[in-house]
This record gives structure tokens, C-alpha cells and sequence, in this order.
């Protein structure tokens, strides 16, 4: 799969933009600001119907314009697939594909698959567990179209039962037969995604371990382990008789939305006692992962976006990276970098074959 062009309005900072890529490396450079994180935003938009990095459509129209439009086309799998998103203040986002409009967006997930990597990516492992499951959920999402299905219908049902709690707690009442219904749905979907995840978790830990052992030269036992209360003995009538306490917090307090991974290395978990050199290998090895068990399910190589993430690795990583590159194991790649020399000298070590851009001023131009 590849992105073949790639047409922008009024998105960010740009006012009228048309690329044309290279099916295999592509590289955007520009001082810090300039837009090369906005160009990878667009194409994440195209693919995953939102951004990367900042929530809300509206934060994404070009400062006093009133809506944005991205277009690319694609090839996947040699059929040509033209993606047009198209979003105005106070309307809903639309998004077609090849001329045919979605009614539920959630249905282009999964169809173009891409993993991205960003500095941001650090608080997989030190933020919280919400950062954890965001990952694996986004990811499942992506390979499992039944599962994202449960996942809307499980956030759809969660909000319903919390506005309840939340009315309980005001009028000082308790109402159980009220709850029922949402308390057989949470409990029902809480076990059908939490027996999803453990199946994907067992597929995903192999490339896993393998990318971790020859990044670090296998130092060191890493694992990943899948902590819900789903797992206890009592969940379902656990989460009815927590009641009392979910009133009085006005939430739910049971249930995969509490879930977490928890990341170790030599059955410690990294987050508190692990370097910073193990957890750039842990991350490295979560994303090529991802990049992996999505060409295994999808049966095409997906996008691979690098942003800006050549200051944040040491010259070891960045080398087994560029290996995989060299060895041409990866399909279209796109790379941000505010420092071009630093790109072009890694690139030249592995290939001739690439394109770059130059961004300055709002103008995108071809490097020949």
C-alpha cells in the first residue's frame, strides 16, 4: 500500500498544497513550526479519519477560514482508492472514499493501516494507564473492525450508565432497575473485548520479543501483561454490588475501561525501574510490532510515519532502524526531520532512492 498524492485546503497552515510521493522514502524538512507535523497529520487524517495529535476538527482549519479538505489517493493492493475528508465549522466531518461517502465513520478504520511514531510516544510507557490502553485499543481498532464495533457500543453504553449514576447521586435515590440494562451490557461487552485482547496480546508478544531481543542484543526478559478485572473470579457480580460506590463517585468503577498493560523487563516494570535506554528499546519494539502484526493481518505493508523522532533516539536505534529500511522491510515511509543534513547523510548510508521537501512559509517545494 502506498499514498500516491496529496491535496490540502485550508488545513493548518497551509492554503492550497498538491504533493506527489515516492512509494518508498519521503522526507519533510523545516525548522521546528513550519508544518512538517502537520503534513503527517493529514495523512493520518486520510487513513484513521483524525488527528494524530491534537483532538477536535475545528483545531485543524487554517486560522480565519471557516473548513479544510484533504484528498489523497492510495494504492492498495494495485486497486486505486481516492479518500477525500472534508470538515466546516459546526457540520459534521465528512469522508469518502473513491466517490462513495461513509455513514459511520468508524467504518474506514482498518481499510488503510498505519503506524506512527512521535516523541509523544514516551508516555505509552511513563503516563498512565489510559496511555496503555489508547495504544492496544487504536491498534486493535485498526486490525479488528468487530472489535471496534464493540468498543463504540461499550464507551456508548459507559456514558449512559455515568449520566445515570450522576442524576442518582443528585436526587440522593438509587434506582437498580434502572441500571440493569446497562449493567448486562457493560458486564457482557467488558468480557468480549477483554477475551479479544488477551488473543491479540498473545500474537502481538511474538514480533514483540523478537524486535526487542535484536534491538538490545536480548540483555534482558521483557513482557507485556494484561491486568483487568474482567480476569477476577467475580467480576460480574462484583461490578452490580459496587453500586453503592459508583453513586457516590458518580462513575463506574468496574469494567475494561479500567484496564491496563503493565510493561516489564526482567519482571520489573519498566515504567519505574527500567533506563531510558530500555525504554526506547521497549517503545521501538511496540511500534515495529504494530508495523508487523498489521502486514500479517492486512496482508499489505501499512504506512510508516516518523516524526521528528532522530532526537530522540541514539545512533544504535536509529541504525537498526534504518537497517529495516535498507533492507527494504518496510513499503512507503514519510519522515519529519527540522535538521535535513542529519536525514540526508542517514539516508545516503542506505539508499538513493527517496524524495524530500522543503517547508518554509507556509510553501511546501521539491528537493530535486
Amino acid at each position: 500500500m502506498y499514498l500516491k498524492n496529496l491535496k490540502l485546503i485550508q488545513f493548518k497552515n497551509f492554503q492550497n498544497l498538491d504533493l506527489v510521493f515516492d512509494q518508498g522514502v519521503n522526507c519533510f524538512f523545516g525548522e521546528n513550526g513550519a508544518g512538517k507535523t502537520n503534513l503527517l497529520d493529514a495523512i493520518h487524517y486520510l487513513c484513521l479519519t483524525k488527528s494524530a495529535f491534537i483532538p477536535g476538527d475545528s483545531n485543524h482549519i487554517m486560522h480565519e477560514k471557516d473548513f479544510f479538505t484533504i484528498k489523497g489517493e492510495f494504492d492498495l493492493l494495485d486497486k486505486e482508492l481516492g479518500v477525500n475528508c472534508f470538515f466546516e465549522s459546526g457540520k459534521k466531518k465528512r469522508l469518502e472514499v473513491s466517490g462513495k461517502p461513509y455513514t459511520k465513520l468508524s467504518d474506514h478504520i482498518g481499510l488503510l493501516p498505519l503506524v506512527i511514531i512521535a516523541p509523544d510516544d514516551t508516555e505509552i510507557i511513563n503516563g498512565g494507564s489510559e496511555e496503555r490502553r489508547k495504544f492496544f485499543d487504536s491498534m486493535i481498532c485498526q486490525a479488528d473492525q468487530n472489535y471496534l464495533q464493540k468498543l463504540i457500543r461499550y464507551q456508548k453504553y459507559l456514558k449512559q450508565r455515568n449520566a445515570l449514576l450522576k442524576r442518582f447521586a443528585e436526587e440522593k435515590r438509587l434506582d437498580r432497575l434502572q441500571l440493569a440494562p446497562y449493567d448486562e451490557e457493560l458486564i457482557q461487552l467488558s468480557n468480549e473485548i477483554n477475551q479479544i485482547r488477551h488473543q491479540f496480546l498473545n500474537d502481538f508478544l511474538i514480533h514483540f520479543k523478537k524486535h526487542y531481543e535484536a534491538i538490545s542484543g536480548a540483555k534482558e526478559e521483557v513482557g507485556i501483561h494484561y491486568k483487568s478485572q474482567v480476569d477476577k473470579e467475580h467480576f460480574n457480580l462484583d461490578f452490580v454490588n459496587n453500586v453503592k460506590r459508583d453513586v457516590l463517585l458518580k462513575r463506574t468503577g468496574f469494567g475494561i475501561h479500567k484496564d491496563d498493560f503493565i510493561f516489564t523487563f526482567d519482571d520489573q516494570e519498566i515504567k519505574k525501574f527500567g533506563s531510558q535506554g530500555q525504554k526506547k528499546s521497549f517503545l521501538i519494539s511496540l511500534k515495529l510490532a504494530q508495523f508487523y502484526i498489521f502486514k500479517e493481518i492486512k496482508g499489505t505493508k501499512p504506512l510508516l510515519l516518523l516524526d521528528d523522532i532522530f532526537d530522540k533516539l541514539d545512533d544504535h536505534r536509529i541504525h537498526h532502524l534504518m537497517t529495516a529500511v535498507a533492507n527494504k522491510e518496510f513499503g512507503q515511509l514519510f519522515i519529519s526531520d527540522a535538521r535535513p543534513e542529519r536525514s540526508r547523510e542517514i539516508l545516503s548510508q542506505i539508499t538513493s532512492d527517496y524524495s524530500s521537501f522543503t517547508i518554509s512559509n507556509n510553501t511546501v517545494s521539491e528537493i530535486e
